[in-house]
């Protein structure tokens, strides 16, 4: 009889109290064979939600960090206190399936050389809709932007099944991410300088630079409020998107890469910052150039000792890269769809 792995899902919170009514009871319902612990980690919380909780969830168990450190800091810490073969990082704004949990531990088991993977998410406001922060897994495109199967930039699919066959991804989303521990702390963890954003990004990066895999699940389902901490079109998410994505190329790309790439960037940049101007909004040109200037602060200080521990693997390497670019396509060849986009040969 096989042993199932030890699982805790893990949810980081701050002031999230009208999150946790809605949606940890979906949590606490959750059916799993093998041995299941749900953790709240309060990032400091200035609310009552973790009295909330330890009087209307006692079975939940809680750990309090004592400052608010983000996304990245507060499960790096929280996490120390977690003894499971598999943590599940969710976010307070997610409602889930009852088994919700078992498809991914299974595709886990089946493949020993996939160390995170991560359910389809779908909009909790829309619930035939796929979500921006993970929709049918994350991928990359070689110039470092971001995007999903079944969204993106901001133009998000129906759910049709269109995208429901299990595959390696870049990376997977930090809304629901099952990881191993072990190969959590392989890596370090999340880069805690991050805060928030890009962080789960840059982890799936590393993860494949010491030879493991990322996974998408899609017979596993759950719902994604998004946007609980900063809305889409805060100059502070803008900020942290820009900054953090500039980093994570730095400490990740090939050195035969990263010149090309990074210099490609600083123009397309350049320009996103004008347009911004243009269309009226100066705040998202300054976030834009705050994140520069913290950059360069940050390669100074930090760039030559960062993410050493692993070989750095050229981009065509990887797993879940669009050998392409995704922002012209979308806007110059009007490629709105994953399944539009043009798809490396297989291996």
């Amino acid at each position: 009889m096989t042993v199932l792995p030890s699982v805790a899902v893990v949810i980081l919170n701050w002031n999230g109290k009208a999150f946790l009514e809605r949606f940890l009871p979906s949590v606490c319902a959750s059916r799993y064979d093998g041995n299941l612990e749900i953790w709240l980690a309060d990032n400091a919380s200035s609310d009552d939600s973790v009295a909330f909780v330890a009087a209307a969830f006692p079975q939940v168990k809680i750990i309090r960090n004592p400052t608010n450190s983000g996304f990245a800091g507060g499960y790096n810490e929280a996490l120390q206190h977690v003894k499971a073969d598999i943590y599940v990082l969710l976010n307070q704004d997610v409602e889930v399936e009852p088994d919700w949990i078992t498809p991914v531990i299974a595709q886990m088991q089946a493949d020993a050389q996939i160390a995170a993977c991560q359910p389809k998410l779908r909009a909790y406001h829309d619930r035939e809709s796929f979500e921006y922060a993970g929709a049918a897994g994350g991928w990359m495109d070689i110039l470092g932007y971001t995007f999903c199967r079944g969204r993106i930039l901001y133009t998000t699919e129906t759910d049709k099944g269109q995208y429901d066959n299990p595959q390696d991804i870049f990376w997977a989303t930090g809304a629901a991410l099952f990881i191993r521990s072990s190969c959590f702390w392989e890596v370090g963890g999340f880069d805690p300088y991050f805060f928030a954003h890009m962080e789960e990004v840059d982890l799936c990066w590393r993860l494949q630079r010491a030879g493991h895999r990322i996974s998408i699940c899609p017979s596993a389902t759950v719902y994604h409020v998004g946007g609980g901490s900063l809305p889409q079109g805060n100059p502070r998410k803008l900020y942290l998107n820009f900054r953090n994505n500039l980093i994570m190329l730095y400490k990740n790309l090939h050195p035969g890469e990263q010149w090309i790439i990074l210099s490609q960037r600083h123009v397309l940049d350049l320009m996103a910052a004008v347009k911004s101007l243009v269309s009226g909004k100066p705040r998202d040109m300054a976030a834009i150039f705050r994140a520069y200037r913290d950059y360069y602060r940050w390669r100074r200080k930090e760039g030559k000792t960062a993410a050493v521990n692993f070989p750095r693997k050229r981009l065509y390497d990887l797993q879940g890269v669009f050998h392409g670019i995704m922002i012209w396509r979308y806007y110059f060849l009007n490629k709105r769809t994953f399944s539009t986009l043009w798809h490396p040969k297989k291996k």
